[in-house]
């Protein structure tokens, strides 16, 4: 029998200061590994439209996903000149609520009781909160029909821009535990 392996590397962020300051190096290490691999989709989480603008030009020609939270009532977070932009380079968008939050988070501010999917996030901010929020927005993209199951993607996540990244199998929401973290890129230390 032969033993099978991949052999790569991971980098780990010495974090100073929210992800805005690893966001370059993180895509650059996402397309690396996504053109090792031949991974052609791509799901990025941005809330004010930075991160996503600077993965449109990096993913370009690529299936770019881009998951925006709803963050305020009745309002898109992204400037639509910048909507546009990216639209133009081939980026789509999911602008829905967060699939670890919503009704667990509103039962939360209710009662004062912490819900399974809460537990969910916790756990996988041991990891960082950018692979918490990896994992997050690759269920969001499957769920809006833009990503499917039965690929290998790459997601990239964090705090206040990018800096984190996974090679991952996602799955819709409802299906969480079919997900499958095949590796990590890269995240803060």
């Amino acid at each position: 029998m032969i033993d099978e392996h991949i052999t790569t590397d991971s980098t780990y962020f010495i974090k100073q200061e929210r992800g805005v300051k690893e966001t370059d190096e993180t895509l650059r290490l996402a397309k690396k590994r996504a053109d090792e691999l031949g991974i052609k989709s791509i799901v990025v989480a941005s809330i004010r439209g930075e991160t996503a603008l600077k993965a449109s030009h990096v993913f370009e020609g690529y299936n770019l996903v881009i998951v925006t939270g709803v963050t305020e009532k009745n309002a898109q977070s992204f400037p639509n000149e910048l909507l546009s932009e990216i639209e133009s380079r081939g980026g789509r968008f999911v602008t829905a609520a967060h699939a670890f939050g919503t009704l667990g988070r509103a039962v939360n501010k209710k009662f004062g009781v912490i819900q399974v999917d809460e537990i969910i996030a916790h756990v996988l901010r041991l990891f960082s909160a950018g692979v918490k929020v990896a994992c997050e927005v690759s269920c969001m993209a499957v769920d809006a029909g833009l990503i499917r199951t039965d690929e290998e993607i790459i997601s990239i996540g964090g705090q206040g821009g990018a800096d984190s990244a996974v090679v991952l199998r996602p799955s819709n929401t409802h299906l969480f535990f079919d997900s499958h973290i095949l590796e990590i890129i890269c995240k803060p230390r």
